[in-house]
């Protein structure tokens, strides 16, 4: 199997997502990493605000807490 190097950059929510979940439908998979946002201390600020995308300093916190997808 061959894996992609994940790199920390500005990402579309959606876009983040299926990096976490690569087999699930985009909107399934929002869905799922929203949730995982939202029940996390550190991280359930970001599903209060209403962006559609994360800056790399925002993904780097998510894979710093969440792990490298």
């Amino acid at each position: 199997m061959i894996q992609h190097e994940f790199k920390i950059r500005f990402y579309g929510r959606t876009e983040l997502a299926q990096e976490y979940f690569p087999n699930m439908h985009p909107i399934a998979a929002w869905a799922k990493l929203k949730l995982w946002l939202s029940i996390n201390p550190d991280l359930c600020y970001l599903t209060k605000q209403k962006q559609r995308s994360f800056t790399s300093a925002q993904v780097e916190e998510i894979v710093r807490i969440l792990g490298e997808p």
